[in-house]
């Protein structure tokens, strides 16, 4: 119950964060991405089904946030979140390289659904052009806010989990 209260309040503060507070930050109106971070961490620490449920609720809320179709954002982010849980297994706590990784590779494909979606859609084709001046810049962008936010999102889950097993061995 206690992890479920903590992850709504960090999904909360995520999505409040990524539209409100790094506004002020985006470079050349490039920001990072701390949905996919947020979604892919706990993915790789809890498994597949915490890591869609975090990225759906996540996503959900961005929908709200935002103007566009709702479910547009809470898709991809779920199927983020579901992907990247099944490294949970091989993933071993104090190795940086795979979120990191992973965060990339989970923006990149974030960036290209999204173009996929608005702009090719209507027609405009210039991949190369959105590829080069969006989508590198904002993988990067967030590859380098992984490194702060990833360890404080690991401290995190730590806490939960001893707080999980001294409860369970009170019960027990």
């Amino acid at each position: 119950m206690k992890r479920r209260i903590v992850m709504g309040i960090l999904l909360i503060v995520t999505v409040i964060a990524q539209c409100s507070l790094f506004q002020v930050f985006a470079i050349a109106s490039i920001k990072p991405n701390l949905l996919v971070i947020l979604t892919a961490s706990f993915a790789l620490m809890c498994g597949r089904k915490t890591g869609m449920y975090t990225g759906f609720f996540g996503g959900l809320l961005m929908d709200l946030l935002y103007p566009g179709t709702i479910g547009f954002n809470a898709l991809i982010y779920m199927w983020i979140g579901y992907l990247c849980g099944y490294f949970y297994r091989i993933f071993y706590d104090d190795d940086i390289k795979t979120p990191l990784l992973l965060c990339s590779i989970s923006n990149l494909a974030y960036g290209l659904y999204c173009y996929a979606f608005t702009f090719l859609m209507r027609g405009r084709i210039h991949l190369l052009f959105y590829l080069h001046r969006i989508i590198i810049p904002e993988v990067v962008y967030t590859l380098l806010i992984t490194l702060v936010v990833y360890r404080l999102i690991y401290r995190i889950n730590q806490w939960l989990s001893k707080s999980d097993k001294r409860s369970m061995d009170r019960f027990a």
